[in-house]
């Protein structure tokens, strides 16, 4: 004898909310592990560089040291000293850490 499914007003249906689980489960988890960490470090660097002033001591993303000698607002780049009486302007964006100076 072969068993039949059951059909009709006994069969039982998938709530297709069960099946969309495993796909909500992985959206929150990027959203924790990969978006919301992200966010974070974008506003932290924002907050960064509205707090910059002269006479910082910063590195640029591309790995240059120097201290602030100006900010220019409308244009948003920083004059940097990078060495006595050597200035470069670099963008505000490439300003990747402000560095706390020790006093000795």
């Amino acid at each position: 004898m072969i068993a039949m499914a059951p059909t009709g007003a006994g069969a039982q249906t998938a709530n297709p909310l069960l099946s969309f689980a495993p796909f909500l489960m992985i959206i929150i988890i990027f959203y924790f592990f990969l978006i919301r960490p992200q966010a974070k470090r974008q506003k932290e660097h924002r907050l960064m560089l509205e707090e910059l002033k002269k006479g910082d001591r910063v590195v640029t993303s591309a790995g240059m040291l120097g201290i602030v000698a100006g900010i220019k607002e409308k244009e948003g780049t920083v004059l940097l000293e990078v060495d006595k009486n050597v200035k470069i302007e670099v963008t505000k964006a490439s300003v990747a850490q402000v560095l706390k100076v020790k006093t000795e």
